[in-house]
């Protein structure tokens, strides 16, 4: 057994623990002491062994009845907290082994690297806050009372109509607002449409390769199988995708992630001629459709055949990934199954939120943050392209025409790429290998090629993109 104060000196961390407790009103002062000598027990500050004054010299100290602090051991006896024996006294029990464990923070966070150029984060700081506040102030005196119940599980009526109307406008998408389930982002969009597919039979679907890696995971936890499918220059290279065998794939074809390529347009009718043919389903994963720079998004690929393409997107990179709100429009042979799907998993998206974004929709808020977006993000791309021609003399950049990252394709003076990487590395600059997001690439085969980097942008400065890249070059 631990050894620990006894006599006078449990006596004295008892008093001095309890004594706070010992002042509550007299109705709820025995709750109170309970209590107290139970968080007492479990965050350590009594250890196993102790032994505890008497109840009456310890009702003596507090300034309560015998008979308060009798109750309050005896309870907490009981429970296993303390134990006693007749004559013995009363001693903290070893039946609680640790403090309480204290709440900790998995989200992912900057690793406090000089320079990041890691994709997948937006510029957080552009978040609209004073518009975002308001608009929740002005919802909450107006919505009523009944629409802080359960709500449709595909979304708020309000929120399904102006989310169709601005897919309609911005993306060309045909948006029926009875076939448009709102989600917590893009995960879950694909997480409900892995598992109706499993549920009807389908065990594997293929990705890009490269391609974003949480597709494997998304598709894995619902009992799928994902089948890596190559790349050519106008998107899915065809001759594979027959071969595969599979029945649904998920594309990126507005913006490929992460090379940067969007689809020909006689790829895009070729993929839809495909999932015509063996009956399939095609996933439209618009991450970053909304910012493109050198002339109009491309439409939607769902606008083509709304019944073979199921279209996701979310505010992740326009606002906020934490306000985890996305969309998903889906065929109608699917609409039923995924509504259910998504009732049982979560009972519908909180409805405060719709409400709230609906009316940011709807007062153009939205889209002005879009705008804002675009032109940030424009100039960073801008400054990145330089810095790169300035530091690294023939390097190429590719996948700039849209999105929030981009390709370089560095000389080969500059590699190995994993020696280019250990050294940017030791120089505390974080950046990713194209190699990275490729499911079957062989590192030790890439790695005597040129460098290729996949390096995001929106989420740094301009002044923090020169001297990331500068940083970059002194360390190669």
């Amino acid at each position: 057994m631990t050894s620990a104060p006894t006599g006078p000196e449990g006596r004295t961390a008892a008093w001095e623990l309890l004594l706070p407790a010992a002042s509550a009103p007299a109705r709820s002062r025995g709750r109170a002491l309970q209590a107290a000598l139970r968080d007492a027990v479990r965050a350590g500050r009594l250890t196993p062994g102790t032994r505890l004054p008497s109840s009456r010299d310890l009702a003596a100290d507090l300034g309560v009845s015998r008979g308060l602090v009798t109750e309050t051991y005896e309870q907490l006896t009981a429970e296993g907290y303390l134990r006693s024996g007749r004559g013995a006294g009363t001693w903290v029990g070893d039946a609680v082994r640790a403090a309480r464990p204290r709440a900790r923070d998995l989200a992912p966070r900057p690793g406090g690297d000089r320079a990041d150029f890691v994709p997948g984060t937006p510029d957080l700081s552009l978040f609209p806050r004073a518009a975002w506040g308001a608009a929740q102030r002005s919802v909450l005196a107006q919505l009523p009372h009944e629409a802080l119940g359960y709500p449709d599980p595909r979304g708020l009526p309000r929120l399904r109509t102006a989310l169709a109307g601005l897919l309609t406008r911005r993306r060309g998408v045909v948006a029926d607002p009875e076939r448009l389930v709102v989600v917590s982002g893009v995960a879950q969009a694909t997480a409900l449409l892995a598992s109706v597919l499993h549920a009807r039979g389908v065990r594997t679907a293929g990705v890009e390769d490269p391609g974003s890696p949480q597709h494997d995971d998304l598709y894995a936890s619902a009992g799928v199988a994902t089948v890596p499918l190559p790349l050519d220059d106008e998107g899915l290279a065809l001759g594979p995708l027959h071969d595969s065998g599979v029945r649904a794939v998920v594309t990126t074809p507005a913006h490929q992630f992460p090379t940067g390529i969007a689809y020909s347009a006689r790829r895009r009718a070729a993929l839809l001629d495909w999932a015509r043919s063996v009956d399939g389903l095609v996933l439209e994963d618009d991450y970053d459709g909304d910012f493109r720079y050198d002339r109009a998004p491309v439409g939607a690929l769902q606008g083509l055949d709304p019944e073979r393409v199921a279209y996701t997107g979310s505010v992740s990179k326009s606002l906020a990934p934490g306000l985890r709100l996305g969309w998903l429009l889906v065929p109608e042979w699917l609409a039923d199954d995924v509504v259910e799907r998504k009732r049982t998993t979560d009972l519908g998206h909180p409805s405060l939120d719709q409400a709230l974004f609906a009316h940011f929709v709807e007062r153009g808020e939205y889209d002005r943050q879009l705008r804002l977006c675009q032109r940030a993000y424009r100039e960073r791309r801008d400054v990145l392209v330089a810095a790169l021609a300035e530091h690294f003399p023939g390097s190429r950049v590719s996948g700039i025409a849209a999105g929030l990252h981009a390709i370089a394709t560095l000389p080969g003076r500059y590699g190995p790429e994993q020696r280019f990487l250990a050294r940017v590395g030791r120089a505390g600059i974080a950046v990713r290998s194209l190699a990275e997001y490729g499911h079957g690439l062989d590192s030790e085969e890439e790695s005597g090629k040129a460098v290729r980097l996949v390096l995001g942008y929106a989420h740094l400065t301009p002044g923090r993109i020169r001297a990331g890249v500068e940083s970059m070059a002194r360390a190669v």
